[in-house]
């Protein structure tokens, strides 16, 4: 099937970008392999969006976005992107999915990024019992019961702070003796009484069985092995940007991220990134959508010039 936008992606970025290819008038689909609204959908509470002042859950935004990228005229494919080949002299790109190919003269890569495991033994056995990602999915089921979050960044106190409506207790096990996160998130999780920190902490495997019930945890300045009770884990260190389908069809930096000009074009005409999939991202969700206008004006451009 052919389009003439084809986007890579369903979070602030791609949705975006959808906004604007479909508002030009543009053909324009969006492939997802989840939920529109990407990982911003897993907030519970986004404080610093413009135009929602009380802030607004995760989930609300990007069914927000997305119920506006359709009221423009954007389709959405529910499909697992595996392949993109570059047209030639200046002919339609092809998108592979798991429900069939596409064809476009624009292509904006919006894939965002995934979750970055600890790599530690028991995390990939353990995963969906005791071992989680997402705080705001999976926080309900400890209620009453003791959890560890890994991580000092924004999401990993975010999620502390979202876990302690659940759990009687919240360890936060963090590499260093100071948080990485705002300062407003660091105020109310040194002031939480349900929240305790395991610093200067790495941890080097996770326990249980047949469930989650301990951490195994080394202490990074003398080397001391302990041990952690807990009835679960969140894991939140970070992001693996979600490339692997791309090959070495566009050039990625060391971490995996495309490269793209201030106009979010690769050095494939007719081919663009946006957002956190894309170097030197702000991975911000205001960033994001403003990559993804970017991405669409640059498409329409480039889709006007053929």
């Amino acid at each position: 099937m052919s389009y003439q936008v084809v986007i890579l992606g369903g979070g602030p970025a791609g949705l975006t970008a959808a906004i604007y290819a479909a508002r030009s008038g543009y053909s324009t689909v969006i492939v997802e392999k989840g939920f529109p609204g990407g990982q911003i959908a897993n907030a519970p509470h986004v404080e610093n969006f413009p135009g929602f002042p009380d802030g607004v859950s995760g989930m609300e935004l990007g069914q927000l976005m997305h119920r506006q990228a359709e009221a423009q005229g954007a389709q959405t494919k529910m499909a697992d992107v595996t392949a993109l080949e570059p047209g030639v002299g200046g002919g339609l790109h092809t998108v592979k999915t798991t429900e069939g190919d596409l064809h476009a003269a624009a292509v904006i890569i919006a894939t965002g990024s995934g979750y970055r495991l600890l790599g530690v033994p028991g995390e990939t056995e353990l995963t969906g019992r005791g071992v989680s990602y997402c705080a705001t999915c999976d926080g309900p089921f400890y209620r009453g019961k003791r959890v560890a979050v890994v991580g000092g960044g924004d999401t990993a106190i975010t999620d502390a702070l979202e876990l302690t409506t659940f759990a009687t207790e919240v360890t936060v096990v963090h590499r260093r003796n100071e948080l990485r996160a705002g300062k407003a998130l660091q105020d109310k999780a040194l002031n939480s009484p349900k929240i305790k920190f395991a610093w200067n902490s790495v941890v080097e495997g996770v326990e249980g069985d047949p469930v989650v019930s301990a951490l195994r945890l080394r202490n990074t300045r003398d080397g001391i092995i302990s041990e952690l009770a807990v009835d679960g884990v969140f894991v939140a260190v970070g992001s693996v940007p979600s490339t692997g389908f791309l090959g070495a069809i566009v050039p990625l930096d060391e971490s995996g991220c495309v490269v793209t000009n201030d106009l979010m074009e690769t050095n494939i005409a007719g081919v663009f990134a946006a957002g956190d999939v894309r170097h030197n991202s702000a991975r911000q969700v205001i960033t994001a959508a403003g990559d993804g206008a970017t991405a669409a004006l640059s498409a329409r451009r480039y889709i006007s010039s053929l």
